[in-house]
C-alpha cells in the first residue's frame, strides 16, 4: 500500500478508468462495508448542495455551531492548497495520519470480493467519512460535489438538506436545462425531513421535489428572512437582522449581526439549517463567529488582491456587485484562468464593466483553457488585455511589475488560478 499521504492521492487518481462517475451502487457498497450506513456519523447532518453558496453556507455554518459549543466536523472538496482542508472537526484539518488511516480502511473494503472500483472523489468521500465517524461530532457537515442526487455524499442520511442556488455547471455531467439540474440538486432532500431552499429564485423542480416527498420546506423569503439593521454612527459596515422558524416551529430574531463578507443570503440559510437541528441562539455568539470569519478564496483580500474561487457567471455577478471601486485614478485588473468546461463569455461579460485592464493565464491539465482563447474573447468584447501568461504566478509577475498604489487586482476563474496564487508571494504597491 502507499506511503504518505501524497503517494495515497497519486495512488487513487489511477485506480477508477474516469474521473467522474456518477451513481451510488459501488460507494455505497464500500461504506457498507465500512459500516459507514449502520449508524449516524454524527448527532446532527446537514447536506449542502447547490451552483454556488455551498462553501461559503458550510463554513458560516460551522462557525456558528462552534461558537455555541458544538463540536463540529466538515467535508468540503475541492482543496486550494492542501489536500487536509478537505476534513476539519473543530476547525482543525485532519492530520495526514488521520487521512492515510482512512484510506487505508476504504482501500481494504474496496478489495474485499469482490472488488470495487472507486473514483478519486468516492474514495476521498469514504475517507472522510470514515474520519468523521470516529470523531463523536454534534454537528456533521456535508458539501456535495457535483449534482446531488447521484453524489458519493448522498448515501448519508441528512437530518436538514439544503439547496442554496441553481445555476448553468458543469452542462457536460448536469446538462443545460436549470429545471432537470435543480431536480440533480434536490435528490439530497429526505422525506418528512427539512428542505432549506437559501435562494427565491431557484427552479420550480426543488421545491416540487420536496413538495412531493412531504419534506417540509423552508425557503427563503417565506420561511425565513433577512432584515437590513440600523448602522451605529461612524460604523462602516452595514448590519443585518435574521428572522427564522426553530426546530419547535417557534419564530425566533437575531438582531444587528455583522456582515461576514459573504452573501447574506447563504448567512441567513446556515442559520435557518442550525435552528433546524436544535441551536439555540445567542446574538453575540453569533456575532462574534461572523465577525471573525475568513472563508478561503471567497473574496479574500490579500492587500490590494481579491481572490474568488467563482468560475460560472452566477458567481461573477455576485462579485461583480460586491466589488468595491478602487481609489480615484486606480485601475481594475483581473487576472483571469478558466477550465475549458466552463461559461467564460458569461463570466466576462458579468465582470466586463467592473474591469479595466486584463491578463490572462494558461491552466495546465487536460480541461485547461489557454490564456490566447480568453484573451481573444475578451478583445471581442472590447475589453483590454494587457498580458497573457502561461501559468498563474506568470500572470502575478506581469500585473505585479505596473501595479500602482491605487490599482486593485480581482484573481478569478477557477479553484486552480486561486491556489496558485495562495502559495506565491503577492505584490503590493
Amino acid at each position: 500500500m502507499p506511503g504518505t499521504l501524497a503517494e495515497w492521492l497519486e495512488h487513487l487518481e489511477t485506480q477508477h478508468p474516469v474521473g467522474i462517475d456518477m451513481g451510488l451502487v459501488r460507494v455505497a457498497e464500500v461504506a457498507r462495508r465500512m459500516d459507514l450506513l449502520e449508524r449516524p456519523i454524527a448527532k446532527h447532518v446537514i447536506m449542502v448542495a447547490g451552483t454556488n453558496g455551498k462553501g461559503s453556507t458550510l463554513a458560516m455554518m460551522d462557525a456558528v455551531a462552534r461558537a455555541h459549543g458544538w463540536r463540529s466536523g466538515t467535508y468540503t472538496s475541492p482543496h486550494l492548497v492542501r489536500y487536509n482542508e478537505r476534513v476539519t472537526v473543530n476547525g482543525q484539518l485532519a492530520s495526514d495520519a488521520q487521512l492515510i488511516e482512512g484510506f487505508e480502511r476504504v482501500e481494504k473494503a474496496r478489495l474485499q470480493a469482490p472488488s470495487v472500483s472507486l473514483t478519486y472523489f468516492e474514495a476521498g468521500t469514504l475517507c472522510a467519512l470514515w474520519c468523521l465517524c470516529q470523531e463523536k461530532l454534534d454537528l456533521a457537515l456535508l458539501e456535495v460535489g457535483l449534482g446531488g442526487r447521484l453524489d458519493a455524499v448522498n448515501i448519508i442520511e441528512p437530518d436538514v438538506s439544503i439547496v442554496t442556488t441553481v445555476a448553468l455547471d458543469h452542462a457536460d455531467y448536469l446538462g443545460t436545462d436549470v429545471e432537470q439540474i435543480g431536480r440533480e440538486k434536490a435528490g439530497i432532500f429526505r422525506p418528512l425531513k427539512p428542505a432549506v431552499l437559501g435562494s427565491n429564485s431557484l427552479p420550480v423542480s426543488v421545491p416540487d421535489t420536496a413538495i412531493a416527498m412531504a419534506a417540509p420546506v423552508y425557503k427563503l423569503d417565506v420561511g425565513f428572512w433577512h432584515s437590513a439593521g440600523v448602522k451605529a454612527p461612524g460604523d462602516l459596515t452595514t448590519p443585518w437582522c435574521w428572522h427564522g422558524i426553530t426546530v419547535d416551529g417557534d419564530t425566533v430574531s437575531l438582531d444587528a449581526l455583522p456582515d461576514p463578507g459573504l452573501p447574506i443570503d447563504n448567512a441567513a440559510t446556515a442559520l435557518q439549517a442550525l435552528a433546524l437541528v436544535g441551536v439555540t441562539f445567542d446574538t453575540r455568539l453569533c456575532a462574534e463567529a461572523f465577525r471573525g470569519l475568513i472563508v478561503a478564496g471567497r473574496m479574500q483580500w490579500v492587500g490590494q488582491w481579491c481572490l474568488d474561487v467563482g468560475h460560472n457567471p452566477h458567481a461573477a455577478r455576485y462579485v461583480a456587485r460586491r466589488l468595491p471601486a478602487p481609489p480615484e485614478g486606480g485601475r481594475q485588473w483581473a487576472l483571469i484562468g478558466m477550465l475549458q468546461d466552463k461559461d467564460a463569455d458569461g463570466v466576462i461579460d458579468a465582470l466586463l464593466p467592473r474591469v479595466t485592464d486584463w491578463v490572462c493565464v494558461t491552466l495546465d491539465g487536460e480541461r485547461g483553457r489557454s490564456a490566447n482563447e480568453l484573451a481573444e474573447r475578451i478583445e471581442r468584447k472590447g475589453g483590454t488585455v494587457r498580458g497573457l501568461a502561461a501559468s498563474p504566478v506568470e500572470g502575478v509577475e506581469i500585473i505585479g511589475g505596473a501595479l500602482q498604489r491605487d490599482d486593485r487586482v480581482l484573481a478569478m476563474g477557477s479553484f486552480k488560478t486561486v491556489a496558485a496564487l495562495l502559495e506565491h508571494s503577492l505584490p503590493q504597491a
